[in-house]
């Protein structure tokens, strides 16, 4: 990293490092590669580049998004397979799988945006600025908090408005804001006191973002209670809006939309056979009183006897280890019959 922080408040300027011409060469050119292999957009590939910072936190934006979606739909028949043609064909369509992608990679794209700028990890933006506060002579904004702001202002810049004439790209950007609005929701302020004997003359306080876990989970939520869309003109604007279809739907509820609640314009397959959104549940590991039922799709399940073998009892040892027995047992594996 071309720059070094130190118990920043977000107002002191930056120090730089001193580098050599040849070391900034080979950290540009590494960034730029980073940013090159993400398959960007014209906008966001220059975004990318313009600070170094930014393609580390895509990429680990990337991952704890796909990681979080991967736990939240383990027991579901669509397990959030994203691997080749399946993510391409699923984001083609208005899915409400796909709704759940849209919200959880923007508010995966935030999150790590807000916490790269407090580790000290991007050029442009530091640690939280304060906030106003009543009584300022008592309180002292201090420590690092995550900067949600500069996070919301660039993932917003980053995603972008497409066509609003467009219902799909309506659905999407609407679903984008979701997921952001699930991190702003979350956020915490944290305090510590300051002052003789523990009173609290003095109060330090950051904000921090809740943990991406606790985001998944919510999303998650709404997902379960995602609403189907159609479209139609605002006669004041002439703009679309987003609204329940038009036809009533047996199952569906007739309910507008919040701007809270995930929204899909297709109804999803089943996900039972391999298809192009998914390889099916053949094969798939189960819990026997759990959802072989549900995500067996009827076909039964098998079931497989195996030994394994596992640490267990263990004790701290001083200093510095852990000490196991290695137990065995005989356990039953259930998997989804083709």
């Amino acid at each position: 990293m071309p720059y070094s922080f130190r118990r920043l408040t977000g107002n002191e300027p930056l120090t730089i490092l001193p580098l050599t011409s040849e070391m900034e060469e080979a950290a540009v050119k590494a960034h730029y590669k980073v940013c090159d292999r993400l398959k960007l957009e014209k906008k966001q590939r220059r975004m990318c580049r313009r600070d170094p910072g930014v393609a580390e936190t895509l990429m680990e934006a990337i991952s704890m998004s796909a990681l979080e979606c991967q736990y939240q739909f383990r027991f579901e028949r669509w397990n959030c397979t994203l691997e080749g043609r399946y993510r391409a064909s699923l984001l083609k369509r208005g899915f409400k799988e796909t709704a759940f992608l849209y919200a959880i990679s923007s508010a995966g794209l935030t999150h790590a945006m807000a916490k790269a700028c407090s580790a000290g990890r991007m050029e442009r933006c530091t640690c939280d600025e304060a906030p106003d506060l009543e009584n300022r002579e008592a309180w002292q904004w201090g420590g690092c908090g995550d900067n949600l702001k500069y996070s919301n202002k660039f993932v917003k810049e980053f995603l972008g408005k497409k066509s609003i004439k467009d219902l799909r790209a309506r659905v999407d950007f609407h679903n984008n804001l979701v997921g952001m609005k699930v991190i702003k929701a979350g956020v915490e302020t944290t305090c510590k006191c300051h002052g003789v004997s523990g009173s609290c003359t003095v109060r330090t306080c950051w904000r921090q973002l809740s943990p991406f876990h606790e985001i998944g989970k919510q999303l998650k939520q709404k997902y379960e209670t995602s609403l189907k869309v159609g479209s139609t003109t605002n006669e004041a604007t002439g703009e679309g809006d987003i609204s329940p279809p038009k036809k009533s739907i047996p199952g569906h509820s007739d309910q507008i939309p919040r701007t809270t609640d995930l929204v899909y314009i297709d109804d999803s397959p089943s996900f039972c056979l391999m298809s192009r959104y998914s390889p099916g549940t053949s094969g798939r590991k189960c819990y026997k009183d759990k959802n072989c039922d549900s995500i067996c799709c009827g076909r039964g399940h098998n079931t497989q006897s195996r030994v394994v073998t596992r640490p267990c009892q263990c004790q701290v040892r001083w200093c510095c280890y852990v000490e196991c027995k290695q137990c065995t047992q005989r356990e039953e594996v259930y998997t989804c019959k083709d």
